[in-house]
C-alpha cells in the first residue's frame, strides 16, 4: 500500500540518564519543535490562498471564469500538500506517499479542468488548508510559549543580574500595584524559578508530541492516497503475483512434462520400435523389450498422475480438503495428527490455495524440519479458514529468507490471507495460515 508510517529510532538502549531527562535534549524534540514552528507561516499562507481563491472562484462563478479559478485554487492546493509531506517527512519522520495523480478523460484544458474539480484527493487537500490553519496557530503558541518559558525560567540563575544592573528592579516581577511589588531576586527564590523552569522544560517534549501526533494523523488522513486508491494498488499488486504464480506453475508443468513423462514416453516409442523389428526374428529379445516397455509405461503413469495431484488432485475435487488432506498426511514421512473442523466445503479458489499450502508446509517437514511428530489443524472462524502445522524439529525456518515460505506468503496474500511462521531455532516450529472464508 501506498502510505505507511515510519516510527522514529530511538537512541541507544543503554542510558544512564532516564527517558524523561534525555527528551529536552534529543534530536526528536528538536525537530517536533521546528515541525511546530514552521507550520504556522506555512498554514497562514495556505489557509489565505484557500479563502481567496476559493471565494474568488465562488463569486466567479455565475461566468465560466469561477471554474478554472476553482480548479487553481485546489491545485494550489496540492501543491501545499506537497510540501506539508516533504516537511512531515524530515521533521516527523512520518512517510506519506503522494495522492493518486490526476487523470483528464483526454488532452485539453476542459478535461484538466473536470479532473481537477472530479479528484477526491484535491477536495482532501481542500479540508486539509481550512482544518490546520486553527491548529496551526493553537500548536504554535503552546510549543512556543512553554519551550521559551522553560527554557527561560531554568536559566533564570544565569542571567537574572539582568535586571538590577539595567533595569533597576531586583528581579522579574512576580506581582506589582501600586502599593506593593513582589520580586524574584532572593537565592530561594531564584532557585524555586529555576525548578518551575525545569518541569515546564521536562513536559515540554511530551506536549510537543501530543501536538505533532495529531499533525501526523491529519497528513496521513488528507494528504495521502485515499483507503481506495490504496486497496486498487494492492489488489493491482496481487493480481500481479497471481500472475507471476501462474506463470511459473506453467513453467513447472511443462520442465516436469519435458523431462519426465515426455521423455519416459520418447523412450518408449523408440524401445516398442526395436522390439517390432525384432519380433520375428529375435522374438525372445522383442518380449524383453516390451516388458521393458511395459514398466516404462507405468512409470510414466505414475508421473502424470503425480503431476495431476500437484495441479489440482481429484480427491479434493471430488471429496473436499478432509480426504485431500488425509492423503498427503499420510505420506508425510512424519507421523501426522489431522484435525479438520469444517461446517462445509469452502470456495474452489480457497480449496486449492489451502491444499496447496498444506502440501508445502507437510514437504518441508518431511525434508528440512527433523522432526518426529507433526499436527495439522483446520477450522473455521466467521470470517476465516484457518490451518496450522505445527511439528517438533529443528525449527530456524524463515519466510523473509526467500525460501518456499516466501512463495506460500505471496500466494495467501493474493486473497487476501496471511501466513505467519513462528519458528526459533530448536523448534518448535508453527506455521498459521489464514484465508478468508467463502463458502
Amino acid at each position: 500500500m501506498a502510505t505507511h508510517y515510519t516510527p522514529y529510532r530511538d537512541e541507544p538502549a543503554r542510558h544512564r540518564l532516564p527517558a524523561a531527562l534525555r527528551a529536552p535534549l534529543e534530536a526528536r524534540t528538536w525537530r517536533m519543535l521546528g515541525y511546530a514552528l514552521t507550520g504556522l507561516p506555512v498554514a497562514v499562507a495556505l489557509f489565505v490562498w484557500t479563502v481567496t481563491m476559493i471565494s474568488l472562484g465562488a463569486g466567479l462563478l455565475v461566468t465560466f471564469v469561477g471554474v478554472p479559478v476553482l480548479a487553481l485554487a485546489l491545485v494550489g492546493c496540492r501543491g501545499f500538500g506537497a510540501l506539508e509531506r516533504a516537511r512531515a517527512g524530515a521533521l516527523l519522520k512520518v512517510r506519506v506517499a503522494a495522492p493518486e495523480p490526476l487523470r483528464p478523460s483526454g488532452p485539453g484544458l476542459l478535461p484538466w479542468l473536470g479532473a481537477v474539480l472530479k479528484s477526491g484527493s484535491s477536495w482532501r487537500h481542500l479540508v486539509y488548508a481550512l482544518v490546520h490553519f486553527p491548529w496551526a496557530v493553537f500548536s504554535f503558541s503552546v510549543a512556543i510559549s512553554f519551550w521559551t518559558y522553560g527554557w527561560a525560567l531554568l536559566t533564570y540563575p544565569l542571567w537574572f543580574w539582568v535586571f538590577p544592573m539595567w533595569a533597576g528592579q531586583g528581579g522579574i516581577q512576580l506581582y506589582g500595584d501600586d502599593h506593593h511589588s513582589v520580586y524574584l531576586d532572593n537565592p530561594f527564590e531564584i532557585t524555586a524559578t529555576a525548578l518551575v523552569g525545569l518541569v515546564f522544560t521536562l513536559l515540554t517534549p511530551w506536549l510537543l508530541r501530543a501536538l505533532t501526533t495529531v499533525d501526523g494523523l491529519l497528513v496521513r488522513g488528507l494528504l495521502g492516497p485515499s483507503r481506495l486508491t490504496a486497496r486498487v494498488e494492492e489488489l493491482e499488486s496481487d493480481r500481479g503475483v497471481v500472475v507471476d504464480t501462474a506463470a511459473a506453475d506453467l513453467r513447472r508443468i511443462e520442465r516436469d512434462l519435458h523431462d519426465g513423462a515426455q521423455a519416459r514416453l520418447v523412450n518408449l516409442a523408440m524401445g516398442l520400435g526395436l522390439a517390432k523389428e525384432k519380433l520375428h526374428h529375435d522374438p525372445e529379445t522383442a518380449a524383453r523389450m516390451v516388458e521393458e516397455a511395459h514398466g516404462e509405461v507405468k512409470t510414466a503413469l505414475k508421473e502424470l498422475r503425480d503431476l495431476a495431484r500437484g495441479i489440482h488432485p481429484a480427491i479434493l475435487t471430488d471429496r473436499g480438503l478432509d480426504a485431500a488432506l488425509s492423503h498427503i498426511a499420510a505420506r508425510c514421512t512424519v507421523p501426522v495428527t489431522l484435525t479438520v473442523d469444517l461446517p462445509t466445503r469452502p470456495a474452489p479458489a480457497i480449496e486449492g490455495i489451502t491444499y496447496y499450502t498444506a502440501s508445502e508446509l507437510l514437504q518441508n517437514i518431511s525434508k528440512h524440519s527433523h522432526a518426529h511428530t507433526a499436527t495439522l489443524d483446520l477450522w473455521h472462524t466467521p470470517h476465516h479458514l484457518m490451518l496450522q502445522i505445527r511439528d517438533d524439529g529443528i525449527g530456524g525456518a524463515d519466510a523473509s529468507r526467500g525460501t518456499g515460505l516466501a512463495g506460500l506468503a505471496e500466494r495467501l496474500g493474493a486473497v487476501d490471507g496471511v501466513l505467519v511462521v513462528d519458528s526459533p531455532p530448536g523448534g518448535p516450529t508453527v506455521v498459521t495460515a489464514e484465508l478468508p472464508w467463502r463458502a
